[in-house]
């Protein structure tokens, strides 16, 4: 299957980024290269683009889709999270932008076998760096019936989490849970008919919940903004897409803490802590699609990006 995804907020996030032609960025999150096709059409001869992802198929696609521009752009297969270490084997001190486009890809959910759509049935994986030893399918049949509530409940915000924990144990002491198949069918007998009818589908909060634990989404995006914004140069800017509030949460608390860090009680006179503001926040509020977009592309309607600049 080809590596496609339609990239969100693609002019909006460009342009947040001002691309100067011999600056070097980082895209931590490549995929199919479409933000970074967009960076590297700005770039001239000395401008330079790191590409970071953990996933194979998008590796390849990325490459094949950026093969104008091989003198410029270095593809490494990695977590984000070790963008530092990678900047630091490449020689690279610091960066003047960075763009993190968080989530599951349309490649990734429409490739049944990876196992992270709810609509088709598929092995029960959601990994989206294949080398890892978690999979969803280890989640479901070894966690406990508390660790699967807690998953589901704070991941998924899913207000029946209790129950659908207590029908996965219930169904796994008959046989394991192997498909994505069987894991809605369980979902749906623990989420009375009535929510079913008029709330969307049942097993999508669960979903999403078990790939963030799966591939430890928001520990990672949480570990990560402070690093990136202190390899930014000054005038440099960070920009993050998500898609989800608990990831836009992060997000916003990370840059407010990096605008404002002081950690004085508010009733002092002067700052006595010395931490010193590393920049301040473009996007007060965040950025969202257009209409247009939205409707053009319904992934993109939950998406928000939101921009740090350095100072």
């Amino acid at each position: 299957m080809e590596f496609v995804h339609k990239s969100v907020l693609l002019q909006e996030t460009i342009e947040a980024l001002q691309v100067k032609p011999d600056g070097v960025y980082v895209d931590g999150t490549l995929g199919g290269g479409g933000h970074t096709l967009e960076i590297c059409r700005r770039l001239g001869p000395q401008g330079r683009l790191i590409g970071i992802d953990q996933d194979e198929a998008a590796i390849r696609a990325a490459a094949t889709r950026l093969s104008d521009y091989t003198e410029q752009v270095t593809i490494v297969r990695d977590n984000y999270v070790h963008f530092a270490q990678i900047l630091d084997r490449l020689g690279i001190r610091a960066v003047d932008g960075i763009l993190l486009d968080i989530g599951v890809s349309s490649y990734q959910i429409d490739t049944v076998e990876r196992g992270f759509t709810y609509k088709e049935d598929g092995p029960l994986d959601m990994r989206m760096d294949t080398r890892n030893s978690l999979t969803a399918r280890k989640i479901v049949n070894t966690y406990e019936e508390s660790e699967l509530f807690h998953i589901i409940r704070d991941y998924g915000e899913d207000s029946f989490a209790k129950n659908i924990a207590k029908h996965i144990v219930r169904a796994r002491r008959e046989a394991p849970i192997e498909t994505t198949g069987q894991l809605v069918e369980i979902i749906r007998r623990a989420v009375p008919a009535r929510v079913q009818n008029s709330g969307g589908h049942p097993a999508k909060k669960t979903f999403q919940a078990l790939r963030i634990v799966c591939n430890q989404e928001l520990s990672v995006l949480e570990s990560s903004i402070d690093g990136m914004i202190a390899r930014l140069n000054p005038g440099g800017r960070l920009a993050v897409i998500t898609f989800h509030s608990l990831e836009d949460r992060i997000v916003k608390r990370k840059f407010r803490e990096n605008e404002n860090p002081c950690i004085c009680p508010p009733d002092f006179p002067v700052c006595v802590c010395g931490r010193e503001s590393r920049g301040h926040v473009i996007t007060r509020k965040p950025v969202i699609p257009t209409k247009e977009e939205a409707e053009e592309n319904k992934r993109s309607k939950s998406s928000k990006l939101r921009v740090f600049e350095r100072i």
